[in-house]
């Protein structure tokens, strides 16, 4: 087996790549008009990721804490991102209520991650 930091084994980093993944195509299909929606959902879909792996790799439960509020808000950003690329006809209902799940589990599991007792797992990281 590979060894992993200690970010890749948590389910919501994993599930944050995929969502990184759906952002990419998403943006593939937007030009023109929509080129600063399609930067501002690259920054903050890659923003999530990136501030669970630095958040997980923190020693105090509050600069912990402090990164994964970072994602979780970053997560936020993404789902009014594609609503307004709803609005504007850019995305369907469907394709909008696909990238809306993986970003409602992101949210949970970070909520979940800020909240929990932080002498749980003191030494979780690589």
């Amino acid at each position: 087996m590979t060894e992993q930091f200690g970010h890749e084994k948590l389910d919501v980093y994993r599930v944050s790549l995929a969502y990184v993944d759906y952002a990419y195509r998403l943006a593939d299909r937007l030009k023109g008009n929509h080129r600063h929606a399609r930067d501002q959902l690259l920054r903050a879909s890659q923003s999530i990721p990136l501030n669970i792996a630095e958040g997980n790799g923190r020693r105090t439960p509050a600069d912990r804490r402090r990164f994964f509020d970072i994602a979780r808000a970053s997560a936020l950003e993404c789902a009014a991102v594609q609503n307004v690329l709803q609005i504007g006809k850019v995305i369907a209902h469907e394709q909008n209520s696909q990238g809306k799940h993986m970003l409602l589990r992101i949210v949970a599991m970070l909520t979940k991650l800020s909240n929990r007792n932080p002498n749980r797992d003191r030494d979780r990281n690589l």
